[in-house]
């Protein structure tokens, strides 16, 4: 099964990470992640797959975070909360993330995406 790539295409970290599937020649559908952002309940079923916390879908460093207070808005939030926060603006969401459907990687680790997408 081909994996779902929600990327944003300036961004070095998903640059790094397409480089890595390519170079492993692994199928990938790609998704610019700010043109079509991901619903409230496609960002909820991630993160229940990930079984990452939910803040971890946050792209804390990025302009949107710091200008929208989001981390005050999110200190006591519900995941239902946060996805939905995090489908109201792509910039939001720390990328890139990665699923085949059931497993589901949040950012760009070589040493993660060997153990979880490589073959």
């Amino acid at each position: 099964m081909a994996l779902t790539f929600y990327w944003y295409p300036n961004c070095g970290t998903c640059k790094n990470a397409k480089k890595w599937l390519d170079g492993n020649n692994i199928d990938y559908t790609s998704i610019h992640i700010v043109e079509q952002t991901p619903s409230k309940q496609t960002i909820l079923d991630l993160m229940n797959k990930s079984e990452l916390p939910a803040k971890k879908f946050f792209n804390t460093s990025g302009k949107s975070y710091r200008e929208k207070n989001i981390k005050d808005k999110i200190a006591n939030a519900s995941n239902e909360e946060m996805s939905e926060i995090l489908a109201s603006d792509g910039m939001l969401i720390k990328r890139p993330i990665t699923t085949d459907g059931e497993k589901v990687t949040v950012g760009f680790k070589e040493d993660i995406f060997n153990h979880t997408w490589k073959k």
